[in-house]
C-alpha cells in the first residue's frame, strides 16, 4: 500500500503515556477480536491505590517534576512529538506507525465523505484514540486485551497499535493493508452508527437471548467487513494499492474468523458462541464490498450470511 506522502487525518487523540485509568467494564463497544473475541476484563488497581498515585503525581508536578517524563525517559514532549489539531489527549507522536494510522484514517474520511455526499448527507468524521495498555472510553474501561474497537456512545475508534504486532505474530496476518483493514473495519461500525444500524441493534439485543444476540452480532460485524471492503475499493481506484494488498486483507479476515480463533485457542468450535463470523464469512463480505463498492451490496440482514 503506497501510503507515504498522502494526507494525514487530524482526528487523532494520542493517549499513550496517559496515567488516567479506571471505570466500569466495557459495554456496548464493537471490537476486533484479539484471540478471545469480545471478552471483558476486570481487576486492576484499587481505588485507594489510584488516589494515592494521583496525589503523588500532583505533588511532584507542583515541585516541577513530571513523573511521566521521568518514567518515559523524558521523551513525552521532546522532538518526537508534533503539534496537532487534536483535542483530549497529547499530540500524536511523529513516528511511522502513527503516520500510517493517520493516513489510513484520512483515506476512510475521503471515501465516506464522498459516499455520504452522493446520498445527500454529511459524514461526521470519527475520532481515533491511540492508547497503550488501557484507557477510558465512552463505553467504559478499555484494555488492549479487547483488541481495537468502536464505541457508539462517544463515536470514537480505540486502537492500541501493539495489536498490529499481535496481528502479525499471533495471527499470521502481516502487511500494511491487513492493518488498514483493521482500522477500516472499525470505521465501518461508525458508518453503521451514523446510518442508525447500531442504535437499532443495541436496542433490539436487550430483548434477545444470548444466542440470538450473537447471531445478530455476526451480521453487524460482517457488514462492517463489507464496508471495509468498500473502502478498499475506493483505495484501489486511487491507484495506491500494491500487488498482494487484497490478499493481505483477506488473509487477515480469515485468521480472525470465530471458527479459526476457537480452533487455535481450544481445539474445537462452538458455533452458537460466534459473534464476528467465520473465516469464510468474513472473507466473503469483505470481498463483496471490495468488488461492488456499493452500500446496497452490504445488506447482511437479509437472507443467509
Amino acid at each position: 500500500m503506497e501510503w507515504k506522502g498522502r494526507r494525514q487525518s487530524d482526528n487523532i487523540e494520542d493517549r499513550r503515556g496517559d496515567p488516567s485509568m479506571g471505570g466500569l467494564g466495557r459495554g456496548g463497544g464493537f471490537s476486533f477480536p484479539s484471540g478471545g473475541g469480545m471478552g471483558r476484563r476486570g481487576g486492576g488497581l484499587s481505588i485507594g491505590t489510584i488516589i494515592f498515585l494521583v496525589v503523588l503525581y500532583l505533588i511532584f508536578k507542583a515541585m516541577g517534576i513530571d513523573l511521566l517524563q521521568v518514567m518515559d525517559g523524558g521523551t513525552s514532549s521532546g522532538p518526537g512529538y508534533e503539534q496537532s489539531q487534536s483535542s483530549g489527549g497529547q499530540a500524536p507522536a511523529n513516528d511511522e506507525m502513527t503516520a500510517f494510522v493517520r493516513t489510513v484514517l484520512a483515506e476512510t474520511e475521503d471515501t465516506w465523505n464522498g459516499i455520504f455526499q452522493s446520498m445527500g448527507s454529511n459524514y461526521e468524521e470519527p475520532r481515533l484514540v491511540l492508547f497503550s495498555g488501557q484507557t477510558q472510553s465512552g463505553c467504559g474501561f478499555a484494555s488492549a486485551a479487547t483488541g481495537p474497537f468502536y464505541c457508539p456512545s462517544d463515536r470514537k475508534v480505540y486502537l492500541d497499535t501493539a495489536f498490529f504486532n499481535e496481528l502479525s505474530r499471533k495471527f499470521g496476518a502481516s502487511g500494511d493493508f491487513a492493518e488498514a483493514y483493521v482500522v477500516s473495519h472499525e470505521v465501518g461500525h461508525h458508518v453503521q452508527n451514523l446510518l442508525g444500524i447500531l442504535p437499532k441493534f443495541n436496542e433490539a439485543r436487550q430483548r434477545m437471548s444470548e444466542a440470538d444476540a450473537n447471531k445478530m452480532s455476526v451480521r453487524v460485524e460482517l457488514q462492517a467487513d463489507c464496508y471495509a471492503g468498500i473502502w478498499g475499493k475506493f483505495t484501489q481506484q486511487k491507484g495506491i494499492l500494491e500487488a498482494g494488498d487484497l490478499e493481505e486483507a483477506l488473509n487477515a479476515a480469515q485468521q480472525i474468523g470465530d471458527d479459526t480463533l476457537q480452533k487455535r485457542s481450544q481445539g474445537y468450535v462452538v458455533p452458537e458462541s460466534f459473534n464476528h463470523g467465520t473465516s469464510a464469512q468474513r472473507m466473503k463480505w469483505f470481498q463483496r464490498g471490495f468488488d461492488s463498492g456499493q452500500l446496497q451490496a452490504c445488506d447482511t440482514f437479509s437472507g443467509p450470511v
